[in-house]
């Protein structure tokens, strides 16, 4: 008699990812607790020396201060950030930065329809690989950037085994922890996008497969589907994006856009390569052309339309970087208006809580019908694994003193001391660690559907178990970060990040 066993037919969960901590008091961080420390031998001090009543004053602010540090909303976010991002909003308000104007008669001095922002001075070249494909190289002077984009087919999960789904997630898994093997290699990026279908593709493959001697009920047939199958249905299309610094070394010599061109040339075939084991399908290189596609259809949805056309008549529209941006936007404190569509971003506050399974981001990565345009990226930056185990090793003596601080730890402290031991033992064991984030942008071509976009958003995050929040103050800077593009948003930030979260 055969014995079943049911054990290994249990789905594979995934989980214990956790945010790195500083150790302090009172819920502050190394900066913080070093901030109250210093603020009470200066209250001590100003009472000594200027008497109770300025010892007092002093104190009142010490007080206020760290109330500002302290006190903190559902998403992690301090009442000193929020004060800081409504001020630099008000300031940007001010300048009138919030609004472009681009074209012939726009604020360009040049008449083009650059793109704006953090984009504004970025700049798009095209080199050809070992393979003899070619690739467009972004450049991004401000933080010394390349970034090389492959398009990719996903296989996508339907009737596919779970064995395979799990090798698929482990080879993904394994492909991420070895980008930080990879030579100068900053950042990485997966964008999942998903938009209406025109029709286009769908009306130039029947037409070019039609026979002529047909019957004349199998061609009305044929035209009818033709006619019919566009209305309600999307594409899905996915971009990888791998972002490496100019310099080879810290403090080494940048390089311009033709080394880097030559250095990626032979890159690129084994990056294809081992992407596919992971079920990215097919991936290539994204020749300059297609990426200015992509920019000029995400900033103009009614673009795609007159580019599909273009292409079903074989004709190829005649783009440059320089002509891919909006010609007019407008940003807000919580959404972003440009050309023909008005979009919101939010920004990953809340991991998966728990255990999940691999296709918990299958809803939110889907079509939805409430939303003309989404745009879903998922952000990673590889952590060199030299320094992986001291941060480890650093987080998991942080959560251990923040249990032993109190005679009382709190449950949560116990189960964090728990989570960053097993991270700690993973990474020992030479798993990787890798810094990740998720951006998701929904886009709606009316500005009346933008509530019921936001309400389907919110849905999809708590199918999720994603907590999100909207990026106030920045949306056009976030937008343009969910783009396949590689921006790194640390790197643009006055206060960088490692500060912020020691306060």
């Amino acid at each position: 008699m055969a014995v079943v066993d049911e054990s290994a037919r249990a789905p594979r969960t995934y989980g214990n990812w956790r945010r790195p901590t500083s150790p302090g008091l009172l819920g502050l961080g190394s900066v913080g607790t070093a901030v109250l420390l210093g603020g009470l031998i200066f209250v001590v001090i100003t009472v000594m020396v200027a008497g109770p009543l300025e010892g007092v004053g002093a104190a009142v602010v010490l007080g206020l201060l760290l109330l500002l540090l302290v006190s903190k909303d559902r998403h992690g976010r301090s009442l000193l950030s929020r004060a800081a991002t409504r001020l630099g909003w008000g300031v940007a308000r001010s300048r009138g930065s919030h609004l472009y104007r681009s074209g012939p008669l726009g604020r360009a001095l040049w008449g083009t329809y650059q793109l704006p922002g953090l984009l504004a001075a970025s700049r798009l070249s095209e080199h050809t690989d070992s393979y003899g494909r070619p690739f467009a190289l972004l450049h991004v002077p401000a933080t010394a950037h390349f970034t090389m984009v492959l398009g990719t087919e996903p296989d996508g999960s339907s009737l596919v085994d779970a064995d395979q789904i799990d090798l698929w997630v482990s080879a993904w898994g394994h492909w991420l922890a070895t980008l930080a093997d990879e030579p100068g290699l900053d950042a990485a990026s997966v964008t999942i996008e998903t938009a209406p279908d025109t029709g286009s593709r769908l009306r130039r493959e029947v037409a070019l497969n039609v026979d002529p001697n047909a019957p004349a009920f199998a061609r009305a047939m044929l035209d009818e589907v033709v006619q019919r199958y566009p209305i309600g249905s999307s594409t899905v299309r996915a971009f990888v994006a791998l972002t490496f610094n100019a310099a080879a070394r810290a403090g080494g010599r940048k390089r311009t856009a033709e080394e880097m061109g030559r250095e990626l040339a032979a890159r690129i075939p084994g990056l294809t390569q081992s992407l596919q084991a992971t079920g990215a399908g097919s991936a290539h290189p994204v020749a300059a052309q297609e990426l200015c596609e992509v920019v000029r259809v995400a900033y103009d949805p009614a673009a795609a339309t007159l580019i599909d056309e273009a292409h079903a008549v074989g004709q190829v529209p005649d783009l440059s970087w320089v002509d891919v941006g909006p010609s007019a936007h407008e940003a807000t404190w919580d959404s972003y208006r440009h050309d023909s569509a008005v979009s919101v971003t939010w920004a990953m506050s809340t991991a998966p809580q728990g255990l999940v399974q691999a296709k918990m981001l299958a809803k939110l990565l889907a079509p939805h019908r409430d939303i003309a345009r989404k745009r879903v990226t998922l952000l990673y930056r590889p952590i060199d694994p030299a320094r992986a185990a001291a941060i480890v090793e650093a987080d998991l003596r942080a959560a251990e003193f923040r249990q032993t601080s109190t005679a009382k730890p709190a449950a949560r402290d116990v189960l964090a001391v728990r989570s960053a031991a097993a991270t700690a033992a993973e990474e020992a064991a030479g798993a990787g660690l890798v810094n990740f984030g998720l951006l998701v942008t929904a886009s709606a071509l009316d500005p009346a559907d933008e509530a019921d976009a936001r309400a389907a958003v919110s849905y999809l995050a708590s199918a999720a178990r994603v907590g999100l929040r909207p990026v106030h103050g920045a949306q056009d800077s976030a937008f343009a970060a969910a783009l396949p593009l590689g921006l790194v948003l640390p790197r643009h930030l006055k206060v960088p990040a490692e500060l912020r979260n020691k306060l």
